[in-house]
């Protein structure tokens, strides 16, 4: 054989060694049984998936909102409850670390926070159950509430708890503008004791007022709902309020100034009570004419002319009078009606002022039987005052609480239910 030959022969031998160490690698230790390492593996892996699910907590965990929430609830977000077991630690915490309280039910299946939480704020909840063989479940969650420039509230009138009068309405102003009107009037409701039919007026897209056909009843009981949480009242704004506010009429009391005589008549529940000199708006400033309702009450205050565009400079004759007696607002636009020390021999006989009504009052509020000083001690937020026969025109109804200057066939068309 030639050498050529024979390292040819050495190559083929070389190789096929090769190849059986090869395959002999790929099957040394291999089960005598048949089964590979990796389905041991498995197998092994299974077994001890099937112990941990048998030794499982059975109970079962539900915390809402969902994690990773944003423009949640600062009303109901937080609500943590579990079945087929017992809450036993309910940990919450803003982002940085402050904790925030809740409450436990008494049967351990549910958890809430003690209040209201805070807008654009991040919480975190660990919470922590038992089944009845003791086995535990954990669950955890964050989320993020809804921010102030994703939300909106509604600041309301009259207060929580309040008497007033049988003018006063309902008035909501949002401090947003809301562009789905009907979403949010429809998560709003007013009622009363007495029946009466209460209905929404949208002034524009701020102001929604409520009011029955005619004044409330005196006596009566009104209950204002705000059911606002989670309304979207504009795109991507959503409101936050879920509140319950009631408050009583009062006595049915309405005053009538009559411009012409200069004479206002005081009733009270339809009787006649005191009948009062008053001096009305000027010839060149007169006094609107209409159904105009107490606002505010002040026991003294300053008026100044300049606020609501009475100054020296164009001719409407500027004044700035520091301890005005017994003021209560009667529209927005600064019409009042307020006692008056300054005028003397005016009460009765002459229309003298800016445009507000006045009645005849000593400086300092001090005196108990002025004429000012019994109206003032005699009139609720929410009276009404009625002017008549005044040369000016019919005030307009979104000018201070109002709405009375509306027929019931124009209120309603307003509203959005």
């Amino acid at each position: 054989m030639t050498d050529s030959k024979r390292r040819k022969g050495l190559v083929a031998v070389s190789a096929l060694l090769g190849g059986v160490l090869v395959l002999s690698a790929c099957t040394d230790g291999g089960d005598k049984s048949g089964k590979t390492s990796a389905g041991s593996s498995e197998s092994s892996q299974q077994e001890v998936d099937k112990a941990a699910a048998a030794d499982a907590s059975e109970a079962q965990i539900a915390i809402k909102p969902k994690n990773g929430a944003t423009n949640a609830s600062i009303n109901n977000a937080a609500q943590v409850t579990v079945t087929k077991g017992k809450l036993t630690k309910v940990v919450m915490t803003t982002a940085d670390g402050t904790p925030v309280e809740g409450t436990l039910a008494a049967d351990g299946s549910s958890w809430k926070p003690a209040g209201q939480l805070e807008r654009s704020t991040t919480y975190k909840i660990d919470a922590t159950a038992a089944d009845s063989k003791g086995r535990e479940a954990h669950e955890n969650s964050s989320f993020t509430t809804v921010s102030p420039d994703n939300s909106f509230i509604g600041n309301f009138t009259p207060e929580d708890g309040s008497t007033v009068g049988v003018g006063m309405p309902v008035s909501i102003n949002f401090n947003k503008a809301i562009t789905d009107k009907k979403a949010v009037q429809d998560g709003i409701t007013v009622t009363s004791s007495s029946g009466q039919e209460v209905v929404g007026h949208w002034f524009n897209g701020q102001r929604l007022d409520f009011r029955p056909q005619d004044y409330w009843q005196g006596g009566s009981t009104v209950t204002l709902k705000l059911a606002l949480d989670g309304v979207e009242g504009a795109d991507g704004v959503f409101g936050v309020q879920q509140k319950t506010v009631t408050f009583k009429i009062g006595r049915n009391q309405v005053s009538t100034v009559d411009a012409k005589t200069k004479q206002m008549t005081v009733t009270r529940d339809g009787k006649t009570i005191k009948t009062i000199p008053i001096s009305a708006g000027s010839p060149d400033n007169p006094t609107y004419n209409g159904q105009m309702v107490i606002s505010e009450k002040h026991k003294e205050t300053r008026m100044n002319g300049a606020t609501v565009g009475f100054t020296d400079d164009d001719g409407k004759g500027e004044y700035d009078i520091k301890d005005v007696p017994h003021a209560m607002r009667l529209s927005t636009s600064g019409t009042f009606i307020h006692g008056n020390y300054w005028g003397k021999g005016i009460f009765g006989n002459a229309n003298t002022s800016h445009g507000c009504v006045g009645l005849a009052d000593v400086k300092g509020a001090n005196d108990p039987n002025a004429p000012g000083a019994w109206f003032y001690d005699n009139s609720l937020v929410g009276d009404v005052v009625i002017v008549k026969n005044s040369p000016d025109k019919t005030i307009t109804p979104d000018n201070g609480l109002n709405g009375w200057n509306m027929s019931w066939a124009e209120w309603t068309a307003g509203s959005q239910a």
